[in-house]
Order: structure tokens, then sequence, then C-alpha cells
């Protein structure tokens, strides 16, 4: 009965790192843009699988300090997701980006403001 049990975890391994699924990448500011206010820059990463990530949040390619990330989390069917975000002051003539890495993949999705 052990070998058994040990034979089906080992299945559903093998089952489970064989799909994979590439993030969804949302990056968005909690209130409207507006150059010179205080804000907060988030980036909302779902629907990967596995759950090999890395998310910086960046100004002009520089990491954005006092960034806070939730808990890796996940829904049916072993997919993930998390959220991070920074207090930031958006300036003009600045970028401000996520970038996501998931596996071997490296991505960097711009904050579009809604100036």
């Amino acid at each position: 009965m052990k070998l058994f049990s040990l034979f089906v975890v080992c299945i559903l391994s093998i089952c489970a790192q064989a799909k994979v699924s590439s993030p969804k990448v949302q990056v968005y500011s909690y209130d409207p843009g507006e150059f010179g206010k205080d804000n907060y820059l988030i980036c909302h990463v779902s629907g990967f699988h596995p759950p090999d990530i890395s998310i910086e949040l960046l100004m002009d390619g520089t990491e954005i300090p006092k960034a806070h990330q939730t808990d890796l989390a996940f829904n049916k069917g072993w997919m993930f997701h998390l959220i991070k975000s920074a207090p930031f002051n958006p300036q003009k003539g600045k970028e401000y980006s996520c970038k996501v890495r998931h596996m071997q993949k490296t991505q960097n999705f711009v904050w579009q403001p809604d100036m």
C-alpha cells in the first residue's frame, strides 16, 4: 500500500510539473495617475504554473523601495496568483514598470498613466 501511495504521489507531481502556464500581468495605479501626487503602483500577476516566479516594481529600471508582495495563492487547477505593490509618486518623463520572471522567461510591463 505504501508503494502504491508513493507511485500516485509521483504521478501527480509529474502531471503538475508538465503543465506550464505563462502569467497574465496587469500593471495599474491605485488612484488615477497624476504627476506629483502620491499613489500606489500595483502589479497583479495571475494564471501561472508552476510557481517559479519573481516580481520587481521598477522606476527607470531601478527597483522601487518599500514594495510589498502578497503570499502566493492558487485556485482550482493549480493556477497561482500574486500581487506586488509599492508607494510611488509619478514623475513626468520617468518609466514605471513591473518586471516578471517566470521560469526562464523575463518580461517587462510598463505602467500607462491615465494622464
